[in-house]
């Protein structure tokens, strides 16, 4: 099964939007029920050409006595049920309609309720990253899947950020890249010690974590060069050159160059210059650390988190994995309960570090259907995820390829179906395509080629 990404502003409104997207050659298509805020480029819709999503929002209608202390907010740029329209016109053309999901991503909930997010190991909060250690962020994923299911009556069931989101984030006006902080470092800030969080860890932790980042670790816990390999979402905006560094479902739009970090808050070129990663490039490909200025002695660099957290990291890990596993296993037996046909999806990484809308999955997850990879970056490095993801699959497990269809890919059909056949042979058995709203026609038809070529 192949499946094209959408949003319910994509379709609402444009009578031409059904049949564009079945002429993909998809079966189905991942319509948001729940996302969060972006700004969209809509270059097919009759009645706009730019969108401005101001807050994460529910495209469904909200029933007030269905919710607890977090309620999702309804959108005022689209209808309030612009997840049943668009559900309704896209399977009026024969097409499935799944429903995208993102859970702890919320910037609306956060900020409401700052006692509720993830904050470092120097109490600094992430107002955009709900943490699932509290029982009132678990109650509302639970309801949120609750409720998609029962008023969407969606075809399939996608979870993203199904764990806690970390530092890495696309925010407005993102300045972080500058402190020249490692993958090691965005991991390390990436530990929540949030009130619900900070106990479960080994007494010492907190001030192990703030070292490591200040670089005030013994000189015998540091190394003097490596490469890093990270497996985190990229995240894209509009018209700009993005120092990315995040786990969420990305705000790629028109017109984009990503010198993606893949989970790395540091600043990257090409060049490859002393206290900076070289080969880091708009393709996502990881690099090798150089030379680390940024703070301490040069030339000494922590090689991994869990050189950082020495003797602590295994049960560190522990704990960290066991969020995500807590609340995906709550949200696959509600799903169970409340729709038992219906297959679901993770997105999902094998990294047990991993923060962000592709959730940590180091021991695989034989209750969900489909697992999905992101392939953002170097198609090498992407393989090598899904070709772990394959390795933790059950039998009758599908792997999926999450495939990003905009720039900086080419719209050129046979580096898109090479592309695709390097991810077949990894273990992909089907391809998500991000995002067939804003792809030009070129691309479309780009996509729409490779994926003939490859079947």
């Amino acid at each position: 099964m192949n499946v094209a990404y959408v949003y319910p502003w994509d379709i609402v409104g444009d009578p031409s939007a059904p049949d564009r997207l079945a002429g993909l050659g998809v079966d189905a298509v991942a319509l948001a029920a729940s996302y969060h805020s972006t700004r969209a480029a809509t270059p097919y819709h009759p009645s706009h050409r730019v969108l401005d999503v101001p807050y994460p929002a529910f495209y469904l209608p909200i029933r007030p006595s269905s919710w607890s202390r977090l309620v999702p907010a309804a959108p005022t740029w689209t209808a309030e049920d612009a997840y049943l329209q668009a559900r309704d016109a896209l399977k009026a053309v024969g097409l499935q309609v799944h429903a995208w999901t993102v859970l702890t991503h919320n910037s609306h909930l956060g900020t409401a309720n700052p006692d509720l997010v993830v904050r470092n190991a120097f109490g600094d909060p992430y107002p955009y990253a709900l943490c699932p250690a509290h029982e009132d962020v678990l109650a509302y994923c639970e309801r949120l899947v609750q409720e998609i299911l029962a008023v969407g009556e969606p075809d399939g069931l996608i979870l993203e950020a199904c764990g806690p989101m970390g530092f890495g984030h696309q925010s407005v006006h993102e300045k972080t890249s500058g402190a020249d902080w490692t993958p090691a470092d965005a991991d390390l800030l990436s530990l929540c010690f949030c009130s619900s969080c900070a106990d479960r860890y080994p007494p010492t932790t907190r001030d192990r974590v703030r070292a490591a980042i200040d670089r005030a670790l013994p000189s015998g816990q540091t190394t003097t060069s490596t490469s890093h390999t990270s497996t985190t979402h990229p995240h894209t905006t509009a018209g700009t050159t993005a120092d990315t560094a995040t786990g969420t479902a990305a705000d790629a739009t028109a017109g984009t160059t990503a010198d993606t970090t893949a989970g790395a808050a540091a600043h990257t070129t090409a060049s490859g210059t002393a206290g900076t990663w070289a080969g880091s490039t708009a393709s996502g490909t990881p690099g090798t650390w150089a030379e680390n200025t940024a703070g301490g002695t040069p030339g000494t660099h922590l090689l991994t988190i869990d050189q950082a957290l020495g003797e602590l990291t295994d049960e560190v890990r522990a704990i960290r994995v066991e969020l995500s596993a807590s609340l995906r296993r709550r949200l696959i037996a509600v799903a169970r309960r409340t729709a038992p046909n219906v297959p679901i999806t993770l997105h999902a990484n094998p990294d047990p570090w991993a923060a962000g809308a592709f959730a940590a999955l180091p021991s695989g997850e034989p209750e969900a259907d489909v697992l999905v990879a992101n392939c953002w970056g170097d198609p090498a490095t992407d393989a090598t995820r899904l070709a772990q993801l394959k390795n933790l699959s059950t039998a009758g497990q599908r792997i999926g390829a999450y495939v990003l269809a905009l720039p900086p890919r080419p719209a050129d059909a046979t580096v898109l179906a090479d592309q695709l056949s390097t991810y077949a042979k990894a273990g992909a058995t089907e391809f998500h395509l991000y995002h067939a709203g804003l792809a030009s026609p070129q691309r479309l038809s780009a996509l729409s080629e490779a994926l003939r070529h490859h079947t």
